[in-house]
C-alpha cells in the first residue's frame, strides 16, 4: 500500500511541474491575442483612412 502513496505522490508532483510551464504558455497566448487584436485594430483604422483603389471604383477616370 505504501507504493501507492508513493506514485501517487510522484503523480502529483509531475502535474504541479507541468503546470507552471502551462500557465506560462497561457499567459503568452493571452499576450499574443491582445497583441493581435491591436495590430488588427490598427490595420482597420488604415483602411478606413485609405480605401482600396481598384479600376471599377471609379467609372470617370475612363
Amino acid at each position: 500500500m505504501t507504493w501507492i502513496f508513493a506514485l501517487t505522490g510522484a503523480a502529483v508532483a509531475g502535474l504541479a511541474v507541468l503546470a507552471w510551464p502551462a500557465a506560462r504558455v497561457f499567459a503568452a497566448a493571452r499576450a499574443l491575442r491582445a497583441e493581435a487584436d491591436r495590430a488588427r485594430s490598427r490595420v482597420r483604422a488604415r483602411e478606413e483612412l485609405f480605401p482600396k483603389i481598384s479600376p471599377t471604383a471609379d467609372s470617370d477616370s475612363r
